[in-house]
């Protein structure tokens, strides 16, 4: 019978490791979720990495040259340079929209 107790003692061990790797904390399932978070992570790092890489590209633009500027000034600013014709171009209104204008009675 003395014999059998360092292999008991040993048996025992291992269920006590293997209970702490199943149900213990940071147990295997733990360990999965936290690299699927880490996972996701480095996708969305990735994605903002780009997004800053064409931000800075821009700025560099921006500070290098006229003309990023100049494009910027005539989009979104609507200027034009001197000596140049402005034409703008209007959509004709909706039928709808049309016939909702002429209905209404004039005061």
């Amino acid at each position: 019978m003395r014999r059998w107790w360092p292999i008991v003692l040993l048996l025992l061990l291992l269920l006590a490791l293997q209970a702490k790797l199943w149900w213990g904390e940071g147990n295997w399932h733990e360990a999965e979720q936290l690299q699927r978070k880490v996972a996701a992570q480095r996708a969305d790092n990735a994605q903002l990495q780009q997004r800053n890489d064409a931000l800075s590209s821009e700025v560099q633009d921006l500070k290098s040259g006229e003309a990023a500027a100049e494009e910027r000034a005539r989009s979104e600013l609507g200027m034009i340079k001197p000596g140049e014709i402005f034409y703008r171009v209007v959509e004709p209104a909706k039928p709808e929209a049309a016939a909702a204008t002429v209905a209404e009675p004039q005061p």
